[in-house]
């Protein structure tokens, strides 16, 4: 089963395997306050993780054990995530007076009508809602699946790496539990915020009304294809674009030539996410924008979005009102930030 939001015991690692990097975060309670016990980042080999697929299980499992080794964390379990795009979600009316178990068999029997795959190629999960609209003695509840060999990769990953997998969650899921943590710092009591997550080689565009994701959309566009013009404009490796890019020892012509030109694509790539939201819901306008991934600390990019588009802007930042262990760079996780909205949505199901 894919342990899909249901509660858990505490003292989970949030693990979340993105393209680049594997990112590991450590969370508890002290005087009613959350406080960041250990983590990491940590880069994977070129073309470990695919479009979220993992294609180096083993290559993604060293990099974890080398990142636990370093990070010392005092769990050995770990939630994950798998991508929205990997995982069926349907939303169906049950008894209200059946158990857990009796939901699971109905579930199985009827999973052909949900599922386009055979029931031994998926791992599934379900959650009751609320009350059904449709009858007073109905539930909806919430069917995910997702192909047993995404769930099977993670696992085996996280194995090589010295730790056990707890949960499978959903990155969006994931994303809309940590967002709970920066809605109190925005301005203005936004009810629809836009989170903007700009990955190596995905944009990631998730909306949330009142707290709860209403659309997502990935689009094929990320940090990658700076990484690409850079190589071509000054003839370097892909691996010596990327250094040169995160070291920023790059010629004088780079910013105006290289990166504003990037800069404006991102723009455009925003711009154009926020239109197919606005056209397939009632909606025309968002009251917050929310910068997160990699990309989303490039110096200027979050101001050229709010002047281009209007709307406020602000880096994602999970952590501002938490406590931090002292062994903890806290430089260095301000400035990951807005990377680390999964992971930390990850870590925060130990206290489920």
């Amino acid at each position: 089963m894919l342990s899909f939001r249901r509660k858990v015991s505490p003292s989970l690692l949030g693990l979340d395997i993105s393209s680049t990097s594997v990112k590991l975060l450590e969370l508890s309670v002290q005087d009613g306050r959350y406080r960041v016990e250990s983590y990491g980042v940590e880069p994977l080999p070129s073309n470990a993780v695919v479009e979220k697929n993992i294609a180096d299980v083993e290559g993604v499992g060293e990099a974890i054990e080398r990142l636990v080794v370093r990070c010392r964390p005092h769990a050995r379990a770990a939630a994950v995530a798998v991508a929205g795009s990997a995982v069926i979600t349907k939303i169906i009316d049950m008894d209200a007076d059946m158990n857990d178990d009796e939901r699971e068999t109905q579930i199985r029997l009827d999973a052909d009508q949900y599922i386009p795959y055979p029931l031994g190629e998926v791992n599934l999960d379900f959650e009751v809602m609320g009350p059904s609209a449709k009858a007073a003695n109905r539930v909806d509840v919430l069917l995910a699946a997702s192909r047993s060999e995404n769930i099977e990769q993670r696992v085996d990953a996280l194995q090589i790496g010295g730790l056990s997998t707890r949960v499978v969650d959903v990155e969006a899921y994931a994303i809309e539990r940590a967002f709970k943590l920066i809605i109190g710092s925005l301005p203005g009591n936004p009810e629809v915020v836009a989170i903007v997550d700009i990955g190596h080689t995905m944009t990631t565009l998730s909306v949330l009304r009142e707290e709860k994701i209403i659309y997502t959309r990935e689009q094929l566009f990320g940090g990658k294809q700076l990484t690409e013009d850079i190589q071509r404009r000054y003839g370097l490796s892909f691996e010596d674009a990327g250094r040169s890019k995160k070291e920023g020892n790059l010629p004088d012509d780079y910013e105006p030539e290289v990166l504003m030109p990037f800069m404006e694509s991102v723009v455009q790539q925003v711009t154009r996410s926020l239109q197919f939201f606005f056209s397939s819901s009632q909606y025309n306008d968002v009251d917050h924008i929310l910068l997160a991934g990699g990309s989303a600390t490039i110096p200027g990019l979050a101001r050229m979005i709010q002047e281009k588009l209007g709307n406020r802007v602000t880096l994602a930042n999970p952590f501002t009102e938490m406590h931090f262990a002292p062994q903890i760079d806290t430089g260095a996780i301000e400035n990951d930030a807005p990377s680390l909205l999964i992971a930390c949505g990850l870590a925060l199901r130990s206290f489920d």
